[in-house]
């Protein structure tokens, strides 16, 4: 009788995730559609679909080709890139509330962003290429400073060292660039308050390939290693007698974590929120084996994104609102709900 209780259980769960998986879908297929034809110059569907198709007029083609397109991958694969990251580091720290801002990697990007624009230039020049290496180079650093004083010799690094000096790490660096920010001048405070609220500084097709390999790199690397998150999430003492090298495995899910994260915020900012929503949306309805918890963060946070990005285009045409402001507009009532639900 027990077995075919758990059967059934199993077959409900399973339904469940196809069901969600499908839904993300058709959720992100229906923002793609609407943000390609929202904007200054809105398209009817019919117009977006013959321009799609390369029937539009000349006009057409160039706003959906080469502005909104472009702009449209952007945000899913910041969005599935930050999401990624954040459920990877609920998994190794077994902390729901963890995310790249916890372990400083945010507050690490947007140091070395700030020493960028101070020394080297604004949005000109080399802001292309060295723009996002010394992101990566200031959330690694910050990562591997986090690491190494929660590191101990009797115990290793426990999740909550992790987290404890990942915060105290982040209101370090955090307390450091708010220094530097006296000595900026007006257009170079524009250029970093905007990056700060996660507005996207670049989003032509020449940004979508700084973003890109790294994403085509690291996502499939990560949903290759879900059964070791599925062992880590066990803890320690578990995983290490299932014979998981602990310190090994996360250090390379750290270092995994980090470029997803760093890769984002290089180009689309500081945008907060995602890393922490989606994988607590999506472990609420899928569950926690992260073979299916990964893709379904991925495609959470690719809608996340897109949609803030795309109702921060609408609602003050012709300028718009900070794609990392909208995200947490958008993020901030779900939490409140699961508030109002626990009480």
């Amino acid at each position: 009788m027990k077995k075919v209780r758990r059967s059934y259980a199993a077959k409900g769960v399973a339904a469940r995730q196809q069901i969600f998986i499908a839904a993300a879908i058709l959720l992100l297929l229906g923002t793609l559609f609407l943000s390609m034809k929202a904007g200054y110059s809105s398209f009817t569907v019919m117009d977006t679909i013959q321009t799609l198709i390369g029937n539009g007029t000349e006009q057409q083609k160039q706003i959906l080709f080469q502005f909104r397109l472009p702009r449209i991958i952007l945000s899913t694969l910041i969005g599935s890139g930050l999401a990624l990251s954040g459920c990877i580091l609920q998994s190794i720290t077994r902390n729901p509330l963890s995310d790249p801002g916890l372990l400083g990697i945010n507050a690490g990007s947007g140091f070395m962003v700030m020493l960028y624009i101070l020394f080297l230039g604004g949005e000109s020049g080399l802001a292309l290429m060295g723009l996002p290496l010394l992101s990566f180079a200031g959330a690694g650093l910050a990562a591997i400073l986090v690491y190494l004083l929660a590191y101990r010799t009797e115990d290793k690094v426990t999740p909550v060292r992790l987290i404890l000096t990942g915060l105290a790490v982040q209101a370090g660096i955090s307390s450091l660039t708010t220094l530097l920010v006296v000595k900026m001048d007006e257009t170079q405070f524009e250029f970093f308050a905007a990056w700060q609220a996660g507005q996207f500084w670049g989003a032509g097709w020449r940004h979508v390939f700084v973003v890109l390999p790294w994403m085509l790199l690291l996502m499939p690397l990560v949903l290759y290693r879900s059964r070791l998150l599925d062992i880590c999430s066990l803890g320690d003492p578990t995983a290490v007698s299932l014979g998981v090298s602990m310190e090994k495995e996360r250090r390379i899910l750290l270092g995994c974590s980090v470029m997803l994260a760093a890769s984002g915020v290089a180009i689309g900012g500081n945008i907060g929120f995602v890393g922490l929503l989606a994988p607590h949306l999506t472990r609420k309805i899928v569950g926690s084996r992260h073979e299916i918890l990964l893709p379904g963060c991925a495609l959470v946070g690719a809608v996340l994104v897109a949609l803030a990005d795309t109702v921060g285009r609408i609602i003050i045409q012709p300028s718009s609102i900070p794609t990392g402001i909208m995200t947490v507009l958008l993020g901030a009532p779900y939490f409140i709900f699961l508030l109002i639900k626990r009480k």
